[in-house]
């Protein structure tokens, strides 16, 4: 006795073959839609931020908000602009899917969402591959702020060292000149060499505060040399030179600490910028879904209405 292949197929099965349908749940025209609606709005709203945030600065007045409350308000206007764009471009996504039949509210709810986070992704690689240079200038400000910063102080110390003359010399003798000075220093700074000028002095100088600057402190036998070369070249006494050193010292560390401390602010606002931004992308893709729903359940009902 044969059996036929129809029946050794369940009937469950048939029934699901049976509503199966045969084109993709995808509506990649209405998702390419919705994200060129979204970035052209995007482009829309920024540059009517950027024309009204202009209009509000002038050059001529003194009355103008601080760079802070400036970059803080941009920083709102691009957020809101993101979301509104997301939303929009989702909803045209939903509004001009095509329309599922023979599938459940819920499979229709998430469909929906999934084409508005589709146009949102499209949307978003569009612009970054359109902006990817002004993207990456933005992010990289603070590192680069930060790594100018800290090394400010040893490049007014090296600027310092070039314009007294020491950058005449090369790369391996500026390595070694500090310990030849050390070595070659004399006795007493009052009777210096016969062949010594005013112009080794600052050089030597230099390269003591180049020195400290690179190891974080300057030593108290080259603090106590500073002091007593001062008193010779400036006929102060030497309380007067020790004085004027330690006011000295006391600039220098002032400047690394307020280096160190503004590369730690560009550092947490670098950092604080890019949460703000990752999450204010998470919840564009989440206006985004939402809109295309709206949309499609819109777009659905108006449908049902016309065929009555």
């Amino acid at each position: 006795m044969s059996i036929s292949a129809s029946s050794s197929v369940p009937a469950a099965a048939v029934a699901v073959s049976a509503s199966e349908s045969s084109v993709s749940a995808v509506s990649w025209g209405a998702i390419i839609a919705g994200a060129v609606a979204a970035s052209a709005l995007t482009l829309l709203m920024t540059l009517l931020g950027s024309g009204l945030g202009l209009s509000l600065v002038s050059p001529t007045s003194n009355d103008n908000a601080s760079a802070a409350t400036f970059a803080v308000s941009a920083g709102i206007w691009l957020i809101v602009v993101q979301w509104l764009s997301s939303a929009f471009g989702g909803y045209m996504t939903g509004r001009l899917r095509t329309k599922w039949s023979g599938i459940h509210n819920d499979e229709a709810f998430f469909r929906d969402s999934a084409h508005g986070i589709l146009a949102w992704a499209l949307a978003t690689l569009v612009a970054v591959g359109l902006l990817t240079s002004s993207l990456s200038s933005l992010i990289g400000t603070g590192v680069q702020a930060a790594a100018s910063v800290t090394g400010a102080t040893a490049s007014t110390a090296a600027t310092a060292a070039a314009a007294s003359g020491a950058g005449s010399e090369t790369d391996g003798n500026a390595a070694t000149a500090y310990f030849v000075d050390t070595l070659l220093r004399p006795a007493d700074p009052r009777t210096p060499p016969a062949n010594a000028s005013a112009a080794d002095a600052t050089q030597e100088v230099s390269r003591i505060l180049m020195n400290g600057a690179t190891a974080g402190s300057i030593p108290e036998g080259d603090r106590a040399y500073l002091a007593q070369l001062v008193a010779a070249r400036t006929g102060l006494s030497e309380g007067d030179a020790n004085a004027r050193v330690d006011t000295v010292l006391r600039s220098v560390e002032d400047a690394k600490n307020a280096a160190l401390e503004a590369a730690d602010t560009a550092r947490k606002a670098s950092a604080g910028a890019a949460l703000v931004g990752a999450i204010s992308m998470l919840i564009g893709a989440f206006c985004a879904g939402i809109g295309a729903v709206i949309g499609g359940r819109q777009r659905d009902d108006d449908l049902v209405a016309l065929t009555r």
